[in-house]
């Protein structure tokens, strides 16, 4: 903390000296011996009531845990100078670190009165304005640092970010290009890279499209993203209806990644395909460009239907089933949507399972085929047909496929979780606790397993049991509770939550919920370390997603889910116990 002393209460040179040593042991974080330096300027009689002394050894008593002697001693030191900048300064500090941002602004407000002029307050007001979104009074702040210190990178780019903030485009563009005149680009240099991202990106924003692309065009070899050029550019091509340089840039972005479905979609509009048959065109020529790519064999499916579907789902399924993969049904379920198309494959697949029983062939007409399929594909075609009559809510024939596949190989996991889902989707979550277990008994190293386990425990009110899994891999020498809820672990607790409120125990529901909301909390006040260090490392997009995400945070489903959950009905049937915590928890919420 760099500061000059109050002219309301001079010290002489020897406590002067031992003022700044006071200061210097803060920002080094050698508290001790700060202490010691303000007991030697307190002890003596002249200066035993010297303010910013008293608000110093507060500000050290606070950063070593003594937080009641630390507001004493500035509540003390401001009573002694209200004329001093530092002692605002220390409160607003003390305020801070206990998250009371509007009384810290308030400090600070009161501290400029006294000092406008100060770099360190000003920044320190111009972060809590930008966490708490008052945006006008962020700009303002920038305004002044950026007259003072106009030399300084930070004071042009919070200046601009200002100004992009409250959707003043012309304003923020108007800066950052003044910024970019005075800078010098030397070899790779990814900093100045982001600078013009950046301004790329505010360029977009404020509808600007045209000026965007010509500014991407002339700065394109400063720039170090070379994906994130070219993506801007096809989204810019194809917003500007300049279709046949979209078709181009659409076809670079597919050499580098073929397996970007976005990319597709670029090409389709940039070709202008309606009808299937256009689109058809486009995937068959990128098979034969990537014979080895799955998503333009995928796509199609969306679009086509009747027998072409029919066709093409066919060859896809076969494929999957024969390599043996997994997640076939998670990829083909939103085709389900349309019940013809879930029709088709549900029959395409029941004669893939005949035909395999009989004769080791997807079809009858590979019979006299030499090429016969591996014992795995009927235990996959079992497996998905499984999971297809569990979408369609047909339990009984679900579980029937799925203990035909548990019989042909039983020491396959995924079989055990698929059983476990339908026999919790058909109401017996008891019975679903049973299969996971045994899905974790063949694999005890498998934390998914694990935790997919313990979600089945606590959906059955089984919480001690719950924790007990959990416990095979939280860190030892702690309760697992515990352990979960410093990793922020939030489905485990929303999950205990539902099951407390189940089993009637609403104090300990709300302690759950509790614990969740303070994770958000936790989550919006970890954003203050990144509003210096993203000026500094010149990650501004990322920095402005950042800032975008925590505004709707709490829309997330884990908080919905815990807002939820405190309800009337709680109160109805809780204990006054429970009530009174919840008052607390209320309370508690005015400070976050």
């Amino acid at each position: 903390m760099k500061t000059v002393m109050s002219p309301s209460q001079p010290l002489p040179p020897k406590e002067n000296t031992l003022f700044k040593r006071i200061l210097k042991c803060y920002e080094h974080k050698q508290y001790k011996n700060g202490l010691k330096f303000a007991k030697q300027i307190l002890t003596n009689p002249k200066f035993s009531d010297h303010g910013e002394t008293l608000a110093m050894k507060g500000l050290t008593l606070n950063c070593l845990g003594r937080k009641e002697e630390a507001y004493e001693y500035v509540r003390k030191g401001l009573r002694n100078d209200l004329k001093s900048h530092v002692c605002w300064h220390v409160f607003g500090l003390l305020q801070r670190s206990d998250r009371k941002y509007d009384e810290a602004i308030k400090c600070y407000r009161n501290a400029l009165k006294w000092d406008k002029d100060n770099i360190q307050i000003l920044r320190d007001l111009s972060l809590l304005q930008i966490q708490m979104r008052d945006l006008e009074g962020y700009r303002d702040t920038r305004y002044q640092l950026f007259i003072l210190r106009p030399t300084q990178r930070a004071s042009w780019i919070g200046f601009a970010m200002a100004y992009h903030l409250l959707k003043d485009y012309e304003m923020a563009l108007k800066i950052l290009e003044e910024f970019r005149k005075t800078q010098t680009k030397r070899g790779y240099d990814y900093e100045h890279s982001e600078l013009l991202l950046y301004q790329n990106m505010v360029m977009r924003e404020a509808g600007n499209l045209e000026d965007a692309l010509n500014h991407l065009n002339k700065y394109e070899e400063q720039i170090c993203d070379k994906l994130s050029v070219m993506e801007t550019k096809a989204k810019l091509q194809l917003d500007l209806n300049n279709l046949k340089e979209a078709k181009e840039m659409y076809i670079d972005l597919l050499n580098r990644n073929p397996e970007n479905h976005l990319y597709y979609k670029g090409l389709e509009a940039s070709t202008q395909s309606v009808s299937v048959e256009e689109k058809m065109k486009i995937y068959v020529e990128m098979q034969e460009k990537f014979p080895r790519t799955q998503t333009h064999q995928r796509r199609p499916l969306d679009f086509t239907s009747g027998e072409l579907f029919k066709c093409l789902a066919g060859k896809y399924i076969q494929k999957a089933l024969h390599k043996g993969v997994p997640p076939l049904f998670v990829d083909l379920r939103p085709l389900y949507k349309d019940p013809e198309k879930a029709r088709i494959i549900g029959d395409l697949v029941l004669d893939y399972i005949d035909c395999l029983k009989k004769n080791d062939v997807f079809t009858e007409d590979k019979i006299n085929s030499n090429e016969k399929e591996p014992a795995t594909a009927l235990l996959w075609a079992y497996y998905f047909i499984a999971q297809h009559f569990d979408y369609l809510g047909s339990t009984t024939k679900a579980l029937e496929y799925i203990n035909t596949a548990i019989e042909h190989t039983p020491t396959l996991i995924e079989l055990f979780l698929a059983k476990a889902r339908f026999f919790k989707h058909s109401g017996d979550i008891q019975e679903a606790v049973h299969c996971l277990d045994e899905a974790q008994a063949l694999d005890t190293a498998d934390r998914y397993i694990n935790s997919k386990c313990a979600k089945y425990m606590l959906r059955a009110n089984m919480v001690t049991e719950a924790e007990e899994m959990c416990s095979k891999f939280t860190r030892e020498g702690v309760s697992s509770m515990e352990n979960l809820n410093e990793m922020q672990c939030m489905w485990f607790q929303t999950e205990c939550a539902l099951a407390y409120q189940r089993l009637g125990k609403w104090g300990e529901a709300l302690k759950k919920c509790h614990e969740i909301d303070r994770h958000f909390s936790e989550i919006i006040e970890d954003q203050f370390d990144f509003h210096t260090y993203c000026m500094r490392k010149m990650t501004l997009r990322a920095y402005v997603g950042l800032l975008r995400l925590e505004d709707v945070l709490q829309s997330h489903p884990f908080y919905f889910k815990t807002k939820k959950l405190i309800d009337v009905n709680i109160f109805k049937k809780s204990s006054f116990s429970s009530f009174l915590f919840y008052i607390i928890w209320l309370i508690s919420r005015c400070y976050y």
